[in-house]
């Protein structure tokens, strides 16, 4: 498995990584955008506007991170590439980058929470999902190094 930065050419597999892994882990989230949607955000504003990281394995990308300074606000892996340690290697390369990392998940995230709890990072915050556009309960995680 390798890490690289990821290139606008990534845009379309993040999308389909980014709503394939939703909808595993949170089948009951209503599908607010269309895949063309995913793929324009993808293209016009997280490549441009993040810092993002991909894992390939055999040459497909089986996971990605999308940072900004002090926060993880997108950490995804392919469904077929989960438990692999794909999703700790990108937490721990943000986690060498910067020295605090916030970020949110959902309350009925299970997986996803275990994944963050088990990775040093602590609630600093429990939502009802008024902020979100899901209008789902959120949780807000915070690392700090040392």
């Amino acid at each position: 498995m390798t890490l690289r930065q990821a290139i606008i050419v990534d845009a379309q597999r993040l999308a389909i990584i980014h709503r394939s892994a939703i909808k595993i882990a949170m089948p009951q989230l209503p599908d607010l955008h269309t895949p063309a949607e995913d793929l324009g955000f993808y293209q016009n504003v997280v490549l441009r506007e993040y810092d993002v990281w991909v894992v390939e394995d055999s040459d497909e990308i089986a996971g990605f991170i999308a940072l900004q300074p002090g926060w993880v606000d997108h950490l995804y892996v392919a469904t077929d590439h989960q438990g692999k340690g794909i999703g700790s290697r990108l937490i721990n390369h943000a986690k060498e980058a910067q020295d605090n990392l916030r970020l949110y998940t959902f309350q009925a995230n299970t997986p996803a929470r275990r994944f963050y709890d088990a990775h040093g990072f602590d609630i600093i915050e429990m939502t009802d999902g008024t902020d979100n556009e899901e209008s789902e309960p959120d949780v807000l995680y915070e690392w700090t190094k040392g």
